[in-house]
């Protein structure tokens, strides 16, 4: 598969990309869970041309060809079952490698191999993502996962010769190929849902959409020509369309559909792929989980976490007692909300008390998950996690508090013990560093105004209200905004940062959370305040 690598060491700048050659090869396990399809990416090198080594010789005429081959895995979990693979980071190697396949597991039998790098989840590319973010991604996936890897082997090959990974993942799919659409319909009074199925004739299972103009489905995202896949968490491949006409008749006010384009269905089928909830692009989904950013005051963050029992039996952690002017209500919190995450990491089986801590480790700001009763109703009943289209929550914690506080403090060259500057090094990622700058009103100086979770800057330790002192090695304390950020963007895709915290005001003194001690409620169920 390699041929002529020894010539490639030698002289690594004959290295020549010719042209791109697609080929789709398809494979089916015995246990009829498998789906493998591999792209054949075609490198040639002609050792006859551009050689101006004298020492190296060659003893063969034909082109040398090095072919990349990813390999889609479709995943389908078993009840209570696992998939039968760990997903790890390792020391010295780059990428999320593939580990421990389980031998007749689901994982080997879909393909996988031990030492595989990971390209992309459910059609998202993530060989650039945090790793906590691509397990999240697997673990929300449900039932079935799409996997596209890389033989270890290539994808270190690839990198040496400087390949682009993403490229090579565009090029998997076919040209013009969309996600689905997860749209929700809310029933117009006059024009009813504004949607019926036709089924499509010759093929089972099959039902093509028809809109009314300016209907209620067309205003969800529905478009004209759509297929419909997927009907209140039932797939229509199963179901004939008289089944198909009595959902529609049961399903009330709303109604919540998978759709994807006549074109994207088919290359999905070429492909052996199942179009999932978990690729689609949500329209119009309600009650949606948000994630809330708080950076904490003198008094905490201002809200209660309670353990409380439903009259179904389930306990969930709840948010109550939102003070008025706190960090909760500015970020939005809602009374009665439940908390669905912590700083990313889901708190379904965490205990009262770990909570608690993962919140008190976080210093003076932390980034929860939360969802209505309602919200978490919904998203039950249609057999998703409601963590699959979280959006981020209204930030409610303005600029312009941070901004006055930090105004008060004139930069100060000389920092005491607590607030000791720090050293953070970014790597751009494809949403960039990760973080925004604000400006004091009055003078030079600038300070980290929003850290967006999950990115470059949350991960390197930057925090919201940081003041920075040196963009790559070069004191900033007395420039303005605008120097500040032309050194940002002149420091290329890495960029070292020394900052410290703000100073002075006694909101901002406090570095520690205020949590106090864990109380037992009547019906023994815990309750803090944070």
């Amino acid at each position: 598969m390699f041929g002529h690598t020894a010539l490639l060491l030698f002289h690594p700048c004959v290295l020549d990309t010719a042209e791109q050659m697609g080929k789709t090869h398809k494979m089916r396990s015995s246990a009829g869970l498998m789906e493998i399809t591999e792209l054949t990416d075609k490198f040639t090198f002609n050792p006859k041309e551009g050689i101006d080594n004298p020492v190296m010789v060659t003893t063969e005429d034909t082109d040398s060809v090095w072919t990349l081959s990813p390999r889609l895995c479709v995943l389908k979990q078993e009840e209570g079952g696992s998939y039968g693979f760990h997903l790890r980071v390792e020391r010295g190697l780059q990428g999320h490698i593939i580990r421990n396949v389980v031998s007749g597991g689901v994982a080997g039998r879909s393909g996988l191999q031990d030492g595989d790098r990971l390209l992309e989840v459910n059609n998202c590319y993530v060989d650039d993502v945090s790793h906590p973010e691509v397990a999240r991604k697997i673990t929300l996936s449900g039932q079935q996962l799409c996997l596209l890897v890389l033989d270890g082997e290539q994808y270190e090959q690839a990198l040496s010769r400087g390949h682009d990974l993403r490229s090579l993942s565009i090029a998997h799919k076919a040209e013009g190929c969309k996600p689905p659409r997860l749209c929700h319909i809310t029933r117009d009074p006059a024009s009813g849902l504004g949607i019926t199925f036709t089924p499509v004739e010759g093929e089972k299972g099959r039902f093509s959409v028809n809109l009314f103009p300016r209907g209620a489905a067309e205003q969800a995202g529905v478009c004209k020509g759509d297929q419909l896949v997927w009907m209140n968490g039932a797939k229509v491949s199963d179901l004939t369309h008289s089944a198909l006409s009595r959902m529609m008749k049961k399903c009330g006010e709303h109604i919540t559909i998978l759709v994807i384009d006549s074109e994207s269905q088919k290359n999905y089928m070429r492909q052996r792929m199942p179009i999932l909830p978990s690729m689609a692009v949500p329209h119009n989904l309600p009650n949606r989980a948000r994630k809330l950013h708080l950076v904490s005051g003198a008094d905490g963050y201002g809200f209660l976490l309670r353990l409380e029992k439903k009259p179904t039996g389930r306990t969930f952690h709840v948010l109550r007692q939102i003070q008025s002017g706190s960090a909760a209500e500015r970020a939005g919190m809602q009374d009665g909300e439940l908390l669905l995450e912590v700083n990313g990491e889901p708190v379904e089986t965490l205990t009262h008390g770990e909570i608690v801590d993962r919140v008190r480790l976080s210093r003076h700001q932390v980034s929860l998950t939360t969802i209505t009763f309602k919200g978490m109703d919904f998203y039950t009943q249609l057999g998703l996690s409601p963590l699959l289209f979280c959006e981020d929550g209204v930030v409610r914690e303005k600029e312009s508090s941070v901004s006055a506080a930090a105004a008060e403090q004139p930069a100060q060259k000389e920092v005491d013990g607590s607030c000791k500057p720090r050293h953070c090094t970014l790597q751009k990622g494809p949403s960039g560093f990760g973080f925004h700058l604000g400006c004091f009103p009055q003078g030079p100086g600038t300070f980290v105004s929003q850290v967006a979770f999950g990115g470059s800057g949350q991960s390197a330790g930057l925090f919201e209200g940081d003041v920075v002192m040196e963009v790559n090695g070069q004191n900033v304390e007395e420039k303005y905004l605008e120097d500040v950020i032309k050194l940002v963007e002149e420091g290329g895709h890495l960029l070292f940062l020394l900052v410290r915290e703000v100073m002075g005001d006694n909101k901002f003194k406090q570095t520690e959370t205020h949590v106090s001690d864990t109380e037992q409620e009547e019906d023994n169920y815990e309750i803090s305040y944070l």
